[in-house]
C-alpha cells in the first residue's frame, strides 16, 4: 500500500512554543506505528550513507589531484575547505528553517546536489572550477543533514541504537568513498568523476518518490507544542566545542592520512586508500559501539571514555612506523567516532525546542568547521613535515576529552504518545 508522508505541523519555537518529540498519526494502515517507523529508518540510513559518500570522496580524490596537477599540501587542503566552508555556514540556517516548518524536499535535493558537485569536479583543469564544484557538493550536504536527522529521530522513536544506525550510515558512506574512488578513478582517471554521481541521483529519485507516495494512504508526522524541558545553551556550547575539536582531527586525517601512509610505507595509492578505508570502517564500528554503550551507561560517560582513549591513539597515528600504523588508525577512529551519534541526540536533548537547529549544528556546522583547519594544517606540513602536522591533532583530541569531561547528562524527556 502506498504511503504519503506529510511532514507537517512542526510548530515554530517563537513566542515560547516548544517542539516535543513527534507522534505519528495514521489514517489508513495495516501495520503498527512501530513497524512503520522501523520501515522508514532503513531509507534514511541508506540516504545518509550515500550523502556522506561525497564528503568522503573529497579526501579520496586528493591523491589523484596531487598526481595530476602537482598541487601543494595547502592547495589540496583548500578542496577540503571548499567542501566545508559553505556547508558550515548553511547547515544552521537549514536547521532553523526546518524548525519553522518541515522541508522534506531538502533530503533528496541535497543528496542530488552533493553527488553532482563531485561528479563534475574532475572535468576541469582549473583549480577555481574544481573548488566551486566541491563547494556545491558541500552545499548539498548542508541541505540534507538537518531534516534527515530530525526524521531519523522520529523514525527511531528516540532510540540511541536507532540513531546510531542513522549515524553509521554516514560512516559507511565515508568508508566506501575511497573504495569507490579507487575502482572508478583508478582505471579511468579524473574524467571518470561523473560516474561517482550515479549513486546520489539514483537514491535521490527513490527518496523523492518515497516522500511523495502515490496518495492512497497517509501517514502524517506532527509535532506538538508543549514538550517539557528548557534549552541548555551552556551545555550545548561545550558539546559543540568538543565536536569542533573532533572534527578538526577527523577531517584532517581524512585529508592527509593517505598521503602520510603512502610516504611512510613507500606505497601506492591503493595502500593510501586502504588507510582511509580503515579510518572510516573503524569509525563506523565505533559509532555502532557508541549506541550500544548508551544502553549500558550514560551517554556522557561513554563519550568521556572514548575521547580520553583517542588522545594517545591519534599521537600514535602520527609516529608509529611501518604497518603498525593501521592498528593505531583503527583505535583512534573508534575513540573519535563513539561520541558521533551520541552527540546528535545529546544536542537535541540540550535544545529540546530547536531540534532542527541542534541537528544542523551537531551534525553539520560544528563538524564542518573542522574542515576549515585543514588548510592551516597543510601550511604547517609544507613548512615542517606531515608527521609534525599530524602530531598537532593529538592536541585537538585532548580538547575533545576536556570538553566531554565537563558535560552532564540531560534529564530524559519522554516521547509524545502516538495515536
Amino acid at each position: 500500500m502506498g504511503i504519503t508522508w506529510h511532514l507537517s505541523g512542526y510548530r515554530s519555537a517563537r513566542h515560547g512554543a516548544r517542539i516535543e518529540p513527534v507522534s505519528i498519526r495514521t489514517e489508513r494502515t495495516t501495520t503498527t506505528t512501530t513497524t512503520r517507523r522501523r520501515g522508514w529508518l532503513p531509507l534514511l540510513v541508506t540516504g545518509h550513507g550515500v550523502d556522506d559518500l561525497y564528503q568522503g570522496s573529497v579526501a579520496a580524490l586528493v591523491p589523484y589531484f596531487v598526481a595530476r596537477y602537482h598541487w601543494s599540501y595547502a592547495a589540496v587542503s583548500g578542496l577540503t575547505l571548499a567542501a566545508t566552508l559553505i556547508s558550515s555556514a548553511a547547515q544552521p540556517a537549514f536547521g532553523a528553517a526546518t524548525d519553522r516548518s518541515p522541508k522534506p524536499w531538502l533530503v533528496p535535493l541535497g543528496m542530488g546536489l552533493a553527488g553532482i558537485g563531485i561528479g563534475v569536479a574532475g572535468l576541469s583543469g582549473s583549480y577555481l572550477a574544481i573548488w566551486f564544484a566541491v563547494a556545491a557538493s558541500g552545499l548539498g550536504v548542508a541541505a540534507y543533514h538537518p531534516e534527515s536527522a530530525r526524521l531519523a529521530r522520529i523514525a527511531s522513536a528516540g532510540s540511541h541504537v536507532g540513531m546510531s544506525w542513522f549515524s553509521v550510515g554516514g560512516n559507511v558512506g565515508f568508508a566506501l568513498a575511497p573504495l569507490l574512488v579507487a575502482v572508478v578513478i583508478g582505471p579511468l582517471g579524473l574524467t571518470g568523476t561523473p560516474l561517482l554521481a550515479l549513486p546520489a541521483l539514483a537514491c535521490a529519485l527513490v527518496t523523492a518518490w518515497a516522500l511523495r507516495g502515490n496518495g492512497r494512504g497517509r501517514v502524517a508526522v506532527t509535532a506538538r507544542a508543549g514538550r517539557g524541558g528548557t534549552d541548555d545553551w551552556r551545555q550545548f556550547g561545550l558539546l559543540t566545542a568538543g565536536i569542533v575539536a573532533r572534527s578538526v582531527v577527523t577531517f584532517s586525517l581524512g585529508t592527509f592520512l593517505a598521503l602520510s601512509v603512502m610516504a611512510r610505507l613507500h606505497a601506492s595509492h591503493a595502500v593510501g586508500e586502504a588507510a582511509l578505508f580503515t579510518l572510516y570502517a573503524a569509525g563506523a564500528a565505533g559509532t555502532m559501539l557508541g549506541g550500544r554503550l548508551a544502553h549500558r551507561m550514560p551517554r556522557v560517560r561513554a563519550m568521556r571514555i572514548a575521547a580520553a582513549a583517542s588522545v594517545p591513539a591519534v599521537l600514535a597515528v602520527a609516529y608509529l612506523p611501518g604497518w603498525a600504523v593501521f592498528g593505531a588508525i583503527a583505535v583512534a577512529a573508534i575513540g573519535l567516532y563513539v561520541p558521533f551519534s551520541l552527540s546528535v541526540t545529546l544536542g537535541q536533548d540540550y535544545l529540546p525546542s530547536r531540534l532542527g537547529t541542534a541537528s544542523g549544528v551537531t551534525l553539520g556546522l560544528s563538524m564542518s568547521l573542522g574542515g576549515l583547519a585543514a588548510p592551516l594544517l597543510g601550511l604547517l606540513a609544507d613548512r615542517t613535515t606531515l608527521t609534525a602536522a599530524l602530531a598537532v591533532l593529538a592536541g585537538f583530541a585532548a580538547i575533545l576529552a576536556i570538553a566531554t569531561a565537563l558535560l552532564r547528562e540531560p534529564a530524559p524527556a519522554p516521547l509524545a504518545s502516538t495515536g
